[in-house]
């Protein structure tokens, strides 16, 4: 995969990501081939960028297949936009289809446990929290199945991440949607939203009142105290909203914001890892980043044999995936690529990833787009995609 700036696509490229409109509703789904149409579109919506599967258009891959469906990501994030706006307008809370909801994404969390999480969306704008509790939603059942709980839990952890932001509905969209940084004072009212969330909630007519409450109002707590908004810390804090808090940190770090930029998974993983001491339930973390493609499918890499291209990405071996090597250590297209599990490697056998920018320009220099290296059709007959006439070259380093 590669990520491009709408000024870049091109028709006939396959999207490797949805896109969710101001309002919440789907605009273009994950594996649409781009028309004109959509990429005017996306250039009026101010899209910043976006996943294409390959930058061919000559042969169309299919992105990896999503944790859950698309059509009930889709009505997922409908169900959540709509509680909010009626939680906002008259403070009244449907959780009959909030329940509902969760009950759809834990069916097909625990149907789907054999796809990796992948990419997810794009959202715009005021979609954002929309979109954004419903991954943490998914993300925190996939991590409490891991944990072992049963079905019953993961319905109230679910319900926990479609809710923990609701006391964002106490700060301004102004606020919420500033494309600098924010100010002291604008920091301060951020800040208030886990515990405004916990107002709303623990009045909720629900069994579950208390422990939702608990979740939204914990879910920015760091073990070691240096969280908010009550410093909290250790076993002080549940082991459900320890769950949110990863699944949380996660999504927003992978996601387009008006203040930052998208963050690739494996840039994530050392943040999140190596870099937060002291923020996480490190036990719950680890097992996380073995179910999430710290490399994802579509992902050039230099490695220790070669650059190479992510075909494959195993359970609890996602630091090491399977790749297509296509160069020799010099950088020398191969006439024969190759493939090769990294795990049977050396735990170094990946170098560094290499960045949208250097493989625009590879593609340019050799006329291949490395994608096609995954089409099993395409890479049998030897007569690849290019823009260009080929000829042995060597990368840029």
């Amino acid at each position: 995969m590669i990520r491009l700036k709408p000024n870049q696509l091109k028709t006939g490229m396959v999207t490797a990501q949805s896109i969710f409109n101001e309002k919440g509703a789907p605009f273009l789904v994950r594996g649409t081939p781009l028309t004109d149409r959509y990429i005017y579109r996306l250039r009026q919506l101010s899209v910043p960028e976006l996943h294409v599967t390959s930058l061919s258009s000559d042969f169309q891959l299919k992105p990896p297949p999503d944790i859950i469906e698309e059509r009930t990501r889709i009505k997922a994030v409908d169900n959540v936009a709509e509680t909010f706006r009626q939680a906002e307008l008259n403070g009244h809370f449907d959780m009959k289809r909030l329940e509902r909801c969760a009950d759809l994404l834990v069916r097909d969390v625990m149907a789907k446990k054999k796809n990796l999480v992948q990419l997810t969306d794009i959202r715009l704008h005021d979609s954002y929290t929309f979109s954004h509790s419903v991954n943490v939603a998914v993300l925190a059942t996939m991590l409490g199945d891991l944990c072992g709980y049963s079905k019953s839990k993961l319905q109230v952890i679910t319900l926990g991440g479609l809710l923990h932001d609701i006391g964002k509905l106490a700060v301004t969209a102004r606020i919420l949607n500033k494309p600098g940084s924010l100010t002291a004072d604008e920091f301060k009212v951020i800040r208030t939203h886990p515990g405004e969330g916990r107002k709303m909630l623990k009045e909720l007519r629900s069994p579950l009142a208390s422990m939702l409450a608990i979740i939204a109002v914990q879910h920015h707590e760091h073990l070691d105290g240096s969280g908010y908004p009550h410093h909290v810390q250790g076993k002080s804090i549940h082991p459900y909203s320890r769950i949110v808090a990863i699944a949380d940190v996660y999504d927003a770090l992978t996601s387009v914001r008006p203040y930052k930029k998208a963050y690739k998974p494996n840039v994530v993983y050392q943040m999140m890892m190596h870099n937060s001491p002291g923020h996480f339930d490190m036990d719950r973390l680890r097992l996380f980043f073995e179910n999430v493609a710290i490399y994802p499918i579509g992902t050039v890499m230099k490695t220790s044999l070669g650059y190479a291209i992510v075909k494959k990405v195993v359970f609890g071996h996602t630091l090491l995936p399977i790749v297509i090597v296509f160069t020799d250590k010099d950088g020398k297209l191969l006439k024969k690529p190759f493939g090769v599990n990294l795990s049977h490697c050396r735990r170094d056998a990946i170098q560094y990833v290499m960045d949208d920018v250097e493989l625009l320009n590879f593609i340019r220099h050799t006329g291949i787009d490395p994608a096609v290296f995954l089409d099993k059709e395409l890479r049998a007959t030897k007569d690849y995609p290019r823009t260009t006439v080929i000829r042995e070259s060597r990368i840029a380093r």
